[in-house]
């Protein structure tokens, strides 16, 4: 599941949010997206556990990308997040997360997307849903 699968083409540049978490970009394609997050202290909340806060921001940047695929670094679309639901159902074990989205439906300009956040050893540990409206990048 870790393996890095982005067309070096598509590369993104990354947020200082991205920089500072330190999340990557690792598979993106039409209707589907998948990050990578390492475990690391500075994701962690007072319960000693990656913050929840940081789950969110996981599934809605998979999510967001999951929609605005178009295959041509000259024609680029992002994602404004209308809606976002997340359900936080266990902890991670292992040095890191994985998020994955996809497209669920919508049209031209508001799409919907649901993804998972699995640890290391394929645990559910979050997932959610949402509503974005892609916009010409």
């Amino acid at each position: 599941m870790g393996k890095t699968t982005l067309d070096p083409r598509l590369k993104e540049p990354n947020s200082a949010m991205q920089d500072h978490l330190g999340y990557q970009l690792t598979h993106w394609g039409q209707d589907h997206a998948r990050l990578k997050q390492p475990i690391s202290a500075q994701i962690m909340n007072r319960a000693g556990i990656p913050h929840g806060g940081l789950y969110a921001t996981l599934l809605d940047t998979a999510m967001g990308f999951s929609g605005c695929f178009t295959g041509d670094p000259a024609q680029k679309s992002i994602a404004l997040t209308l809606t976002l639901n997340v359900n936080f159902l266990s902890q991670p074990t292992g040095a890191w997360l994985y998020a994955e989205a996809t497209v669920t439906g919508g049209g031209k300009s508001t799409f919907f997307a649901e993804g998972s956040i699995l640890d290391e050893n394929g645990r559910l540990i979050a997932h959610g849903t949402g509503a974005f409206q892609r916009r010409q990048g």
